[in-house]
């Protein structure tokens, strides 16, 4: 019988939705738990959905520069949480466009080339079946965590 090897992740992406908080803090914890189990550097990532700039905010640059300043903000909060646990090596991360699922496998994930991929269960609502997380965890070439 083979010796079984435990799993060792270097590289830990965390996926932040701006909109749902408690699944972010649930995710944020696992992932920084990981993280520091690991000595592993975590990246903390998020996507400017397409669908949230409407016709005329892509006209205003005011108003799609407070959009992508928000969405900075946001991570920043989650990236200083991680250092407060104790994770040196974190990195922030933004797309902006397509699918979420998109950006973040095409995009994100070919930049900070992660082992582990992390995200909170999207909220239950009208579109549950068509969940971000359920969509990375099919799509994803490397280990979703999707955390309840």
């Amino acid at each position: 019988m083979e010796k079984i090897e435990p799993i060792v992740y270097d590289r830990i992406l965390l996926t932040i939705d701006a909109d749902d908080p408690d699944a972010n803090t649930k995710a944020l914890r696992y992932a920084v738990t990981q993280a520091k189990e690991f000595n592993a550097e975590l990246g903390v990532c998020s996507v400017l959905e397409g669908s949230d700039i409407n016709i005329y905010d892509s006209l205003t640059p005011k108003k799609l520069d407070a959009k992508r300043t928000d969405l900075n903000q946001v991570i920043e909060k989650y990236v200083e949480q991680a250092r407060s646990f104790g994770i040196d090596k974190v990195t922030a991360m933004t797309s902006e466009g397509g699918d979420i699922d998109d950006e973040i496998l095409d995009t994100i994930i070919p930049k900070f080339n992660p082992d582990l991929l992390v995200c909170g269960a999207d909220k239950d609502g009208e579109h549950h079946f068509y969940s971000i997380s359920v969509k990375l965890a099919k799509k994803a070439k490397i280990s979703v965590i999707v955390v309840r």
